[in-house]
């Protein structure tokens, strides 16, 4: 499978190994098929059914979630995106594949960590996605984003124990990557990295990605077609 750990690295190029070559061509092909939008769920009973399997991307409010499912599926507008901080408060659904052959669900939780919104939302938020995390066979993944500025903060070790305790398999993806230096990434990978080993349901490789350059977007590709595949 693909290991991502060295920043900006680029696979495409002669670097890569065959087998890393074979997994970037393959979730090339897995994302350059079809992706729609399915609903917003604002409750769980609105939850498709766990008959196919199921990838989602959680992180803090303003982390850049939205912006990377976009750069990942190369449309514009396929999930919605806002400088306002907290817009996103229903689990979104995706279907990446063709709707009449094998296709898989991406999920789009609802931000957290974000103080402004009133606090009856934010319950609601929680146990909205307290209740998914729990009580999703089919979830394979969670790709936990940490904006690569601030690295992991209190709020995402929060996550990360709920996480742990729902036993179910995390990955760190860092965002944003081109606002900083290279000294700066390789000082935020380090902090993620040792944070990510007090966690036991945590995924030992980092992806670190621009959204905005494209940086890491052929890794992360990569990784889901590996899941996708049943690795």
């Amino acid at each position: 499978m693909v290991h991502h750990e060295t920043p900006g690295r680029d696979l495409t190029d002669e670097t890569a190994s065959p087998e890393e070559e074979d997994w970037i061509e393959r979730g090339r092909l897995l994302f350059a098929g079809p992706c729609d939008f399915l609903r917003g769920v604002v409750s769980l009973t609105d939850i498709p059914d766990p008959d196919r399997l199921e990838i989602a991307f959680a992180g803090r409010s303003n982390v850049g979630k939205s912006s990377l499912i976009n750069a990942l599926t190369g449309r514009k507008t396929l999930a919605r995106t806002s400088n306002t901080p907290g817009r996103t408060q229903e689990i979104n659904y995706f279907r990446l594949g063709p709707a009449d052959g094998d296709n898989i669900f991406m999920v789009d939780l609802p931000g957290y960590g974000f103080a402004q919104a009133p606090k009856d939302t934010v319950k609601r938020w929680t146990r909205l996605v307290t209740g998914y995390l729990k009580g999703r066979p089919n979830l394979r993944r969670v790709f936990l984003l940490i904006d690569a500025r601030h690295g992991p903060k209190a709020v995402d070790e929060e996550i990360m124990r709920d996480l742990d305790i729902a036993a179910v398999s995390y990955q760190a993806v860092l965002t944003k990557a081109d606002k900083i230096g290279q000294a700066e990434l390789e000082t935020c990978i380090e902090a993620t990295r040792e944070t990510l080993r007090k966690h036991p349901a945590s995924h030992p490789e980092i992806v670190t990605t621009s959204s905005a350059k494209g940086t890491g977007l052929d890794v992360l590709k990569a990784a889901i077609a590996a899941l996708a595949a049943g690795l």
